[in-house]
């Protein structure tokens, strides 16, 4: 289950990253499990539930200074009891009109299989810079 596990979430992070990138706020909501809660690197703020999720990610994509987030994986580490991964690695957000670096930092979050596709349950981020 590790390594098709590891794969898994590595392309689902991918398509994540991706759908950040092009704004596709219909792409974000089948990777996010419906409960799924997301806590801010900077303020903490706790974002509970993919519909309050979409709401911000809404708001983000219509600001005139958007930020594009990408965040890189550095470890999938897979359960061999349940269908769940913990996945631990870097974020950064850059201005999407210059590219220019905003901010960065550590993130972990937790997946479950459901079915044959991955969705996020959780994420924490740490602001680092």
């Amino acid at each position: 289950m590790t390594s098709s596990a590891d794969l898994a979430v590595r392309l689902r992070r991918a398509d994540f990253n991706r759908a950040l990138a092009e704004a596709d706020l219909r792409a974000i909501g089948p990777i996010l499990a419906p409960d799924a809660i997301m806590v801010t690197g900077t303020d903490s703020a706790v974002i509970a539930g993919q519909k309050a999720q979409l709401a911000v990610w809404k708001r983000e994509f219509a600001a005139a200074d958007r930020t594009i987030y990408t965040r890189t994986p550095e470890t999938i580490l897979a359960s061999p009891v349940e269908p769940i991964a913990l996945e631990h690695g870097r974020w950064e957000g850059v201005a999407a009109d210059s590219g220019a670096f905003l901010a960065s930092g550590s993130y972990t979050a937790k997946w479950r299989r459901t079915g044959s596709n991955w969705v996020i349950e959780a994420e924490i981020y740490l602001t680092l810079a």
